[in-house]
């Protein structure tokens, strides 16, 4: 059964406290950097995420959020969803429509690391796209080998990935393990890789704008 979690940042915070601070439902993808940019700039939230399993059942993402988000409306004085539409067609704009709450704009998080026109460009270019994110590329073998079945069935790749020509890496912090998990998850897909170095600009200030937050000044 998927549940929430919640950030053990607040676990010691009396209530006059957290009425002073945002609560940022995030993403189980984005939690960790989206935390480390609230520590970074010592920005007034307390991130709770959600299991980033949630990603293959998109069906049961609006339904998460409500609930965690009418749970935390109790306490904070501001919510806000770090989530894109991640799948939910329109389902988690109901609920923030509801509640009187803001997400991250995009279709998926992929827009908020590259940026939607860069994004579509790589569709454009080759519509047989796979994206991994730095979360990804850590995860694959359980959010994709496993959550398919291709551990014990790999045989069913092609069916799955038959039509993709290449995967495309948007590199937040690439390092060498990091680089060589990407490779390997390519390779186990039996594609070509490619790197785009994006950083963390993107989340960082996609995440200030939704929390109005003051964020330094990229270029663009």
């Amino acid at each position: 059964m998927l549940t929430s979690t919640t950030s053990s940042s607040t676990s010691s915070r009396s209530p006059a406290d957290i009425a002073a601070r945002i609560g940022l439902i995030a993403c189980g993808a984005l939690a960790q950097p989206a935390a480390a940019l609230v520590d970074r700039h010592a920005w007034p939230v307390d991130v709770h995420p959600l299991p980033p399993l949630l990603h293959n059942r998109p069906h049961l993402i609006a339904g998460q959020v409500e609930a965690l988000a009418t749970s935390l409306l109790r306490r904070y004085p501001t919510v806000a969803i770090g989530y894109a539409d991640c799948g939910t067609y329109g389902a988690l704009d109901e609920v923030c429509d509801r509640l009187g709450l803001r997400r991250l704009a995009g279709l998926h998080c992929y827009d908020v690391y590259a940026g939607p026109a860069r994004l579509q460009r790589f569709f454009d270019e080759q519509p047989g796209t796979y994206v991994l994110t730095d979360f990804l590329v850590r995860s694959f073998g359980r959010t994709v080998l496993q959550e398919l079945g291709l551990d014990r069935h790999p045989e069913l790749r092609d069916d799955y990935f038959g039509h993709y020509t290449r995967v495309v890496w948007l590199a937040q912090e690439p390092d060498p393990e990091l680089h060589r998990l990407a490779q390997q998850a390519a390779d186990s897909l039996g594609l070509p890789l490619t790197v785009v170095d994006t950083g963390t600009a993107g989340l960082e200030r996609a995440i200030g704008g939704l929390l109005t937050l003051p964020v330094p000044a990229f270029p663009a």
